[in-house]
């Protein structure tokens, strides 16, 4: 017997107020229904179809390898969604069928799978995923009889007595195969909305036999997305468990609660991350490396040792012991070598820095290469972009560029070369040359009396 997943995702998320679908929106650097899917592999679903309705073609493309797409044109209710989902799978009569919200990106995979299992030792038609809530406002709310649950009944078709329990459903469930495509021909849409509820089905097979029900503790996990509030409460959660796992795996950190990393992040034990700290994409942050603090990473890697703090860094790779910040920016392109500074108010882009070198403040290091043990004066620019097209700069090793130089692209700094501070650089500079560039400095004796004089007959 397999299993097989339907994964709802047609909603508009009307309450999000914004073009993007709902299900787009990200949690921790991934999809909310990225984390459905993810969760439904986990659980042992080997075909995944996804129900798409407002925005399908974006939601579509957005899919995952090997995940099935069906459009469903009408939203005429979840009920509906699940016939549409049916039509396009196939025959699933022999096969358990999980249906699972697409806006609910906290499931834990082993939740779904101990509601899987739940449902195969019941051997029953449909097994279905509560929990109590403080507040179930907005719920479906489930109703049990002597012989254990009866229906489901939805917020807006509840009674007085409906409204008064707390333990409720949330549109997650396990179904035999055949006894839901069946169920769901007996579908009306007789209640409030007009619509075909796949809740319904839930007293269809109580009046046939014992419903089976999973109950989960956490009601956190079940947090269907709706609203901006509840992703940013998403979110929340989710970090909170991203940052448990890393602490516990042997990562430090100051203020977890401050502290924000995507799940796409690779972070090794031994590493610290200080409060502020936004480590977001592919990025990888190395066995003692320091991130923080109040530093943006994307994209990037961090070394072994090195120490990363008060920059925003993106597509960038930091080497061993590097030393970035406070206040660099590192763009997209750029590397560094072991043992490189990069320090304040340095601003590198699509460059490479060798070993040992220095650019420790005010610079800016732009279509550059830079070789071994060279330093970069204060206020150095290279001066990459001509208005049309941006030139390379190469600077050799054991170079030291005097502050305040212009490095004016296409130019060469040959190996142990100098330049003056103040220069203008427009030419190749040969190995071990000084080279100066400079307007002779004149002098004009008296010239501070003359200055008063003239500043006196003005006032006049």
């Amino acid at each position: 017997m397999s299993t097989r997943a339907i994964i709802l995702a047609a909603g508009k998320g009307t309450r999000m107020k914004c073009d993007l679908p709902k299900v787009l929106h990200t949690v921790c650097g991934r999809s909310i229904f990225e984390w459905v899917i993810e969760a439904a592999r986990a659980a042992g679903a080997d075909d995944i179809t996804v129900v798409v309705g407002h925005g399908a073609e974006a939601v579509v493309a957005a899919l995952p390898a090997g995940v099935r797409a069906v459009v469903q044109e009408q939203q005429n209710g979840t009920g509906h969604a699940t016939r549409t989902a049916l039509a396009a799978m196939g025959g699933v009569s022999s096969d358990t069928v999980l249906v699972i919200p697409g806006d609910s990106p906290l499931f834990r995979p082993d939740t779904l799978t101990a509601l899987v299992s739940r449902h195969h030792e019941s051997g029953g038609a449909c097994t279905l995923l509560t929990t109590t809530m403080p507040d179930p406002t907005g719920y479906g709310r489930v109703v049990r009889n002597e012989a254990g649950v009866a229906a489901i009944v939805e917020e807006r078709d509840a009674d007085e007595a409906a409204r008064s329990i707390d333990e409720v459903a949330v549109s997650t469930y396990a179904f035999a195969g055949s006894a839901l495509t069946e169920a769901l021909t007996r579908l009306t849409t007789r209640n409030d909305q007009g619509e075909e509820y796949l809740t319904d089905v839930v007293a269809l097979f109580a009046a046939a036999g014992p419903v089976a029900t999973h109950t989960i503790d956490d009601h956190r996990e079940t947090l269907g997305i709706n609203s901006h509030d509840q992703l940013a409460d998403a979110e929340w959660v989710m970090r909170e468990r991203i940052n448990r796992r890393l602490m516990a795996a042997g990562v430090w950190m100051q203020d977890p609660t401050t502290t924000y990393v995507d799940a796409t992040v690779a972070i090794a034990a031994g590493a610290r991350l200080y409060a502020g700290v936004h480590l977001e994409g592919a990025t990888s942050v190395a066995a003692g490396a320091v991130v923080g603090p109040q530093s943006f990473v994307i994209d990037s890697t961090v070394g072994p040792g090195a120490r990363v703090w008060y920059s925003v860094v993106r597509g960038a790779e930091i080497g061993e012991g590097a030393d970035v910040g406070p206040f660099a920016s590192l763009r997209p392109g750029t590397t560094l070598a072991e043992g490189v500074k990069a320090g304040t108010f340095v601003e590198v882009k699509a460059s490479t820095i060798g070993r040992g070198s220095k650019v420790p403040h005010l610079s800016y290091v732009g279509d550059t290469t830079i070789g071994e043990d060279s330093n970069v004066g204060a206020g150095t620019i290279t001066c990459n972009y001509d208005g049309f097209r941006k030139h390379h700069t190469t600077i050799g090793s054991r170079v030291f560029i005097g502050s305040d130089t212009m490095l004016v692209a296409p130019v060469e700094i040959g190996d142990d070369a100098v330049t003056g501070a103040g220069s203008v650089i427009t030419r190749d500079v040969s190995p071990g040359a000084l080279a100066v560039e400079r307007s002779p400095q004149k002098e004009i004796p008296g010239y501070a009396e003359r200055r008063a004089r003239l500043a006196d007959s003005e006032g006049e």
